[in-house]
């Protein structure tokens, strides 16, 4: 299995009445495909998968699944704060179908290096698919440190990791754990040129759900090593992954997939919807530079 180049963590579209919209959702996955998306990520935390009931993963999941058709990896956002429930989450995600499981680090709990350690190593022995780690310090409260990384990287059902962190030396460090075995993914839109170019293998984006094509085009001159059109390429996405950093994530992509005609702007509460301003005109602004507005309202 290839997990690398344009992946996408999917948003997850919900109705008027804050259920699930699969038909909005399937609209998203052909655009995904028709753009030359290489992978998908379904209930990530872009896809507010801690908002979504035990039957909503279910039904989303195998949705994209049976949608996707095997025509690139699905990959299952299954991480959760305790290693029992994030090994029952992914031998949940195994049993609908996914190719491999996202696991974040476990979120708020803050656990040690060992704790760490431990955890991925429960849940790739006990999962059933391969693993990528996901490190986001921000949103989770603790680091992978590398040094962790290399020791996890030795499971053979470890298969890589997201890294979020996008500075130099994080960066650095993680390229130099590459193997066959073992891919570095970037988790960030606005430092993941600089990752490509020193080895990434490609990029997990948010910014994709809007721009599919623009984004695999980014992404296949990044993996390429051409550092000047590499640049030019990232300049020209740089306004629209920059409007997206007005608000928590997803709200500001949600924003733009309505423009988009790809389902409601309002994610689940306690996120709310981006509200008329500066902000929300400047993400429509951008990304009309980029992509035709469905709607404008």
């Amino acid at each position: 299995m290839d997990i690398s180049g344009s992946i996408t963590a999917l948003a997850t579209p919900f109705a008027a009445d804050g259920s699930l919209d699969l038909d909005a959702f399937g609209r998203l996955l052909d655009q995904q495909l028709a753009g030359g998306t290489q992978a998908v990520v379904v209930a990530g935390s872009t896809g507010e998968s801690h908002f979504l009931e035990h039957d909503e993963y279910k039904r989303l999941l195998a949705f994209a699944v049976k949608h996707v058709d095997k025509r690139i990896p699905v990959i299952a956002g299954t991480g959760e704060a305790g290693t029992a429930k994030t090994i029952a989450t992914t031998r949940l995600a195994k049993e609908l179908g996914a190719d491999a499981a996202l696991v974040v680090a476990p979120f708020y709990v803050r656990p040690t290096q060992e704790g760490i350690r431990r955890h991925f190593l429960a849940v790739a022995d006990a999962g059933g698919l391969p693993v990528i780690l996901y490190n986001v310090p921000p949103r989770t409260g603790c680091d992978i440190a590398p040094e962790t990384v290399a020791v996890l990287r030795d499971h053979p059902a470890i298969v890589g990791i997201k890294e979020a962190r996008g500075d130099a030396e994080r960066i650095k460090a993680i390229a130099e754990l590459v193997r066959p075995d073992f891919v570095y993914l970037s988790g960030d839109d606005g430092s993941a040129h600089q990752a490509m170019l020193a080895g990434a293998a490609g990029t997990i984006s948010v910014v994709a759900n809007l721009v599919p094509g623009p984004f695999r085009e980014f992404c296949d001159v990044a993996r390429s090593g051409d550092a000047q059109r590499t640049a030019a390429a990232a300049a020209r996405l740089a306004p629209l992954i920059d409007a997206l950093n007005c608000a928590p994530n997803p709200i500001p992509v949600k924003a733009g997939l309505a423009a988009l005609g790809l389902g409601l702007a309002a994610p689940r509460l306690p996120l709310v919807e981006l509200e008329a301003g500066p902000a929300l005109a400047k993400v429509r602004e951008t990304l009309a530079a980029l992509a035709p507005l469905a709607s404008a309202a």
